[in-house]
């Protein structure tokens, strides 16, 4: 059949819908070359019409035409309203396996409406007149034989970006004329939510844009009209020849609308033209809230968590008991359907039970403590609803139920006063979505009720100044949450000194006073569930959860409950930048399923690990003041090698050299490649006027560090301003007499020991080893350390953190005969060796030699020749430096950190030596898996 045969034998037809579908339907089928459903699946198994579906709000209904994978579609008689026909076929999409199109059909009109995922709805109509033409024809044959053609080019995601990027330009413009941040927020939270309503036609007739497009060019006049607006959308009433419901809620109840400029308000109306109906409103608040917030601006543009990340913790703290009740209650209605569904007491029954379960589902109430813009609480309430429709539809066949799961079980707690209004209108906006998405309409009013379960308010301190309180939270039956990731090291800058002090003070002896900010939401929440104000909980934490201070806080949920879900590292965004975190699920312990990194575990321990629970070791008392991690500076004490060289020949009025007080510097990278070349002032702890007597480097330390330590809030710092922030005594006292020690990077792809000269002060990034024998750098090398410090270590980023006292002061060295001991050391050493060589070749390097004035009881004494009387001598400074700038263009590349990455046979010998040696020294086999390891290395831990 051709288009125009078509037209012609169509154009005149005026029969009923059950007259006219399935003849005009094969006719179609004949138009585009394609099979009718009976010639193509006589079975009816994927097309077919007259598909039997179940509806979502409940009964039985059928699709007039069904393909599976295509579409579903919906025939009315011709000029009938076939918005009520789309309304229809979202009814039945579920039960049609969710195809990526929806056409309604009218004989005169075909409309498709695509729902694919993850992507907006799109329409286009089709005209019986216009099916000649190509474009039109093409569309008809992508529904029949290449749905994929019709995919919008868009995603929600980039729409959402698109939309609020838009409204941003506008924010920045009302801030930037000196409008209060709570005013612009609450404004622009009400044009917003007037462009979705319009949109999904909760306001008639686009009235906002018609607003919008009528004041151009007269900003008075908009603000009038959209005020009058918003009044009548907060009561219900005439709005010119419009009748507006009544919305009510919070959003409304005040009907100010800002006055916005000519440029805005052109801006406003390309804003209304963009389809707010499928912004994503998981993403949007988080957006939205940065373009609002100073504090947050810097991160436009920046990635945001996704409803996926969001799903990971939400499923199994809030949707698996509740799904784990549902298949009990359908197992039991099932039983009855098959029993005697005509009698009265079956009926009596089965409604109890379903009614029973679906009144549990809208009793359920969520608190999320550090709320944000909404975005966890509204995934929360999709999958909720997802829930209650999956009840609903399976016992519509007998008895009609309606949703009852809203916005009102929600509970939230948030500070930033941007994110407190954002989120209330993210989660109305997802929950009116929902139900327009799934052809579930809304008969209450009014729309929106108001939201009193969102506080704005500290989630864990209640604090006027000099008064400190816990703060409340209200009782529910689950919390989800990302609290703040703010390192103890940060808290003083960002919160002051009396938050800090007064939180700390308020925790003592709950959450230790070296914790994490986020520890305190995991301390509020344990102690919630404790006291059965909560049945269970999930929250996030960087992966420094998993160690130190940080720990202690799972390790108070496990005595009073336990860990029932955990992700140990997951890739998460923080402030729009890509970290590691970890995901803790607990309860009171009634869980009895346990879930770490996806798969099925006999018990999760307190670090996020399964198995041998490494949390028991102690600490050896041998190994203590050993490993030190280097002296924290607080202030640029720091000079290059040519000044350093300079002052270390100049003489002082004490008669003392400045070698004394200036030492090379070696930080994390440093220790990985070759140094960098810079010195350090170091006064270690004399007292002021004894340091002042190093007249030159005194001197730098009072023009570039005096500055800025005068105004530090800790007094230690502020009033001993010339010595380090923390200066390392103990560590010092270690290495006296030593001519070198083993340092490690803390924080480094690879766990990689290197020798320094004793001399050398490392920064706090190097831990420090006062170890100067080649036997315990080869056991300190070996894969059985490694295993070791990798499991009781924490994580930064991707990268492990190395920390003395669970990595190395746990460890038990193994106690080999000394013949063993000198071969592990003589490895150990050409390991060392063939690195340095490898980092140095001689080839592109030359030894440059630095003497100077150094006194034996000095930092230099282990290379001090020829002292005098008063102990004053010549020390040596040997360095490797280029031969020439092609050799040290070459040099920059080679680091430790590149040699293992290309892991050259030589390396992965001496490597696999090493660890055979040390393997032997415990007498184990060098087989071992990691697991085999652990558990023997605790074993010896324990019995030390």
């Amino acid at each position: 059949m051709t288009p125009a045969e078509f037209v012609a034998k169509w154009r005149d037809v005026d029969l009923t819908e059950r007259s006219s579908a399935q003849t005009h339907f094969i006719d179609l089928c004949r138009l585009i070359g394609h099979l009718d459903p009976i010639s193509a699946d006589p079975q009816g198994q994927w097309f077919t019409f007259e598909r039997g579906a179940t509806k979502a709000t409940g009964g039985e209904g059928w699709a007039d035409v069904w393909k599976k994978g295509f579409f579903g579609w919906e025939y009315k008689s011709k000029n009938r309203d076939l918005d009520a026909a789309y309304l229809q076929l979202l009814k039945y999409q579920g039960a049609l396996e969710n195809p990526p199109l929806l056409v309604t059909c009218d004989t005169d009109r075909i409309v498709v409406h695509t729902h694919f995922p993850n992507r907006p709805t799109e329409i286009k109509e089709l005209t019986l007149a216009g099916l000649v033409e190509p474009e039109q024809l093409a569309v008809l044959r992508a529904v029949f034989h290449d749905p994929e053609r019709l995919r919008p080019d868009k995603t929600i995601q980039a729409i959402t970006e698109e939309a609020v990027g838009n409204v941003t330009t506008i924010a920045l413009a009302l801030r930037a004329r000196g409008v209060p941040p709570d005013r612009v927020a609450r404004f622009l939270d009400r044009v917003v939510f007037c462009l979705f309503a319009e949109d999904v036609g909760l306001l008639p007739n686009k009235v906002f844009t018609r607003v919008v497009q009528n004041a151009q060019g007269d900003p008075p006049r908009f603000r009038a009209l959209a005020a009058d607006l918003f009044a009548q959308m907060a009561v219900g009433g005439d709005f010119g020849a419009d009748r507006i419901e009544h919305f009510n809620g919070n959003l409304f109840d005040a009907t100010e609308a800002l006055e916005i400029t000519a440029d805005e308000l052109r801006q406003l109306l390309l804003v209304s033209a963009l389809d707010w109906s499928n912004i994503d409103a998981s993403i949007f608040g988080t957006l939205f809230e940065r373009a609002l917030d100073p504090d947050k601006r810097s991160q436009l543009g920046a990635h945001y968590t996704s409803r996926e990340d969001i799903e990971t913790i939400v499923d199994p703290v809030v949707m698996t008991p509740l799904r784990r009740e549902w298949v009990e209650v359908r197992a039991r209605f099932d039983r009855l359907v098959e029993g005697n569904p005509n009698s009265t007491t079956w009926r009596r029954n089965a409604r109890t039970l379903i009614r029973g379960f679906l009144d549990r589902l809208g009793a359920v109430t969520v608190l999320d403590p550090a709320c944000g813009s909404g975005n966890f609480l509204y995934v929360t309430l999709q999958k909720l609803k997802d829930l209650e429709k999956e009840v609903i539809v399976h016992a519509s066949a007998y008895f009609p139920f309606f949703p009852q799961v809203g916005p009102w079980q929600l509970h939230g707690i948030e500070v930033n006063a941007y994110a407190h209004e954002l989120a209330q209108m993210t989660v109305w906006i997802g929950h009116l979505q929902w139900h327009e998405r799934h052809g579930m309409g809304l008969e209450e009013r009014p729309i929106l009720r108001p939201m009193t379960n969102f506080a704005h308010k500290d989630a864990v301190l209640t604090f006027d100044g000099s008064n400190a309180t816990e703060a409340e939270w209200p009782p529910v039956d689950f919390i989800v949450s990302n609290p703040p990731f703010l390192g103890d090291k940060f808290m003083r800058d960002r919160l002051g000194d009396a938050y800090v002090d007064a939180l700390r003070g308020e925790y003592r002896g709950r959450v230790p006073g070296a914790a994490d900010l986020c520890c305190y939401w995991f301390e509020k929440a344990r102690a919630h569930i404790e006291t059965a104000k909560c049945k269970r909980a999930g929250l996030l934490a960087t992966q420094g959860i998993r160690g130190s201070s940080n720990r202690q806080v799972l390790i108070r949920i496990k005595e009073s409950g336990d860990i029932f879900f955990a992700v140990s590292d997951r890739d998460w965004i923080l402030d729009g930048a890509n970290v590691n975190v970890s995901m803790v699920g607990f309860d009171d312990g009634s869980e009895r399923e346990r879930v770490l990194d996806g798969r099925r575990v006999s018990a999760i321990n307190s670090d996020l690990t399964s198995g041998t629970d490494l949390t028991s070791a102690k600490r050896i008392a041998a190994a203590a003041n050993i490993a030190f991690q280097g002296p924290v500076r607080v202030g640029d004490f720091d000079v290059d090698h040519d000044t350093a060289a300079g002052w270390l020949q100049l003489p002082n009025p004490h008669g003392r050299p400045n070698s004394d007080v200036l030492r090379p510097t070696l930080n994390g990278n440093d220790n990985l490649g070759r140094a960098r070349g810079r010195w350090v002032v170091d006064f270690s702890n004399r007292p002021v006027d004894v340091a002042a007597l190093y007249e030159r480097p005194f001197a730098h330390v009072v023009d570039h560090v005096k500055p800025e330590r005068i105004k530090n809030r800790e007094a230690s710092r502020r009033d001993q301003w010339w010595l380090h922030g923390r200066s390392g005594e103990t560590m010092r006292a270690a290495l006296a007499g030593r001519q070198r020690y083993i340092a490690v990077t803390q924080t480094a792809k690879y766990l990689l020991f290197q020798w320094q000269l004793a001399a050398t002060l490392a920064e706090q990034t190097v831990i420090v080893f006062a170890l100067d024998d080649a036997y315990s750098f080869g056991v300190l090398h070996s894969r059985i350390h490694g295993v070791w410090a990798s499991a009781l270590g924490t994580q930064l980023e991707d990268r492990p953190r190395y920390t003395p006292t669970t990595c190395f002061e746990t460890f038990p060295f193994p106690a080999p005969h000394e013949g063993l001991r000198q071969v592990i050391a003589a490895t150990a050493g050409e390991l060392a060796s063939l690195r340095a060589s490898w980092l140095n070749p001689p080839e592109w390097t030359r030894e440059e030699v630095l003497e100077f004035p150094a006194a034996i009881d000095g930092p230099w004494a282990a290379t001090v020749t020829n002292p005098n009387a008063q102990g004053i001598g010549v020390a040596r400074y040997v360095r490797r430096v280029p031969v020439d700038d092609t050799a040290a263009a070459l040099l920059r590349k080679r680091t430790l950190t590149s040699l293992y990455n290309e892991n050259p046979t030589w390396l992965v010998d001496r490597h696999a030596a090493l660890n055979e040696m040390v393997s032997e020294a415990y007498g184990w086999p060098p087989t071992m898996t990691d697991e085999q390891i652990l558990s023997e290395l605790l074993a010896l831990n324990l019995a030390i």
